[in-house]
């Protein structure tokens, strides 16, 4: 599968086999039509982009995860295609059922947003892609010691694969895995960590203000402020910044 990994220069990807055939004049007068083409939607963008009062928050970057990935603020993708073995998306299927779509073993991996199971190929290949805070390697060594027993019985059937334990693993994670070319991530600032705390002050913010309203020897200027607070985190969060 190393040709899946296979990338130019800039390690992002590899030539279209489509223009292998294309000489250099050919391909200048290809990028400078196209560059000409792009110009008025990309200035159009650039000066949006300007203009536009950003919350911090949301900006997010386009940087090296580490090994391989890409980064925008806290958070990182990995997207990784291998080999099935004989058989192994039939028992795939059966053990995603069973789990009625929740690994909840995985939740002990407190840096982990997401990740997506996707058969390829009349089910002879598997598409594995997650979001995660951090950099990558640590985000490897996460997987193989919270949950190595998952990683292990999900993983054993894929062609070739070494086992969570084996110094080679994370060799192999790299070798078929593929950058993203573009990666956008709503909230990057904002780890997985973040958005339990967040949860668990919601509620208890929530709490509060119920019992709060509920006592009718409150003064007036303390009743007012609740009455406040409460109807300004009760507005919705604007998307278009």
């Amino acid at each position: 599968m190393s040709e899946n990994n296979e990338k130019n220069e800039s390690g992002r990807g590899k030539r279209d086999p489509r223009l292998q055939d294309e000489n250099r004049i050919e391909e200048f007068r290809r990028l400078v039509k196209e560059i000409a083409e792009d110009a008025p939607a990309v200035a159009q963008m650039g000066l949006e982009a300007l203009m536009a009062d950003r919350d911090p928050q949301i900006d997010g970057t386009d940087d090296s995860a580490g090994r391989v990935g890409r980064q925008s603020g806290n958070v990182s993708e990995l997207t990784a295609i291998a080999d099935l073995k004989p058989g192994g998306a039939d028992r795939l299927r059966r053990l995603f059922t069973l789990t009625g779509g929740n690994f909840d073993g995985a939740q002990r991996v407190s840096t982990l947003h997401d990740m997506r199971f996707v058969f390829l190929d009349d089910d002879t290949r598997i598409l594995f892609a997650t979001a995660y805070d951090g950099d990558w390697d640590t985000y490897i060594s996460d997987f193989a010691t919270k949950i190595p027993e998952l990683m292990d019985l999900i993983f054993a059937n894929v062609e070739g694969w070494p086992g969570i334990d084996s110094p080679k693993v994370k060799d192999y994670i790299a070798d078929h895995q593929i950058d993203a070319a573009a990666w956008f991530v709503a909230n990057p600032q904002v780890t997985v960590v973040d958005v339990r705390r967040y949860q668990r002050m919601e509620r208890a913010l929530d709490t509060f203000l119920d019992k709060m309203a509920a006592n009718e020897g409150m003064d007036p200027t303390t009743r007012k402020a609740l009455t406040e607070l409460s109807d300004a985190i009760a507005i919705p969060e604007k998307v278009d910044y």
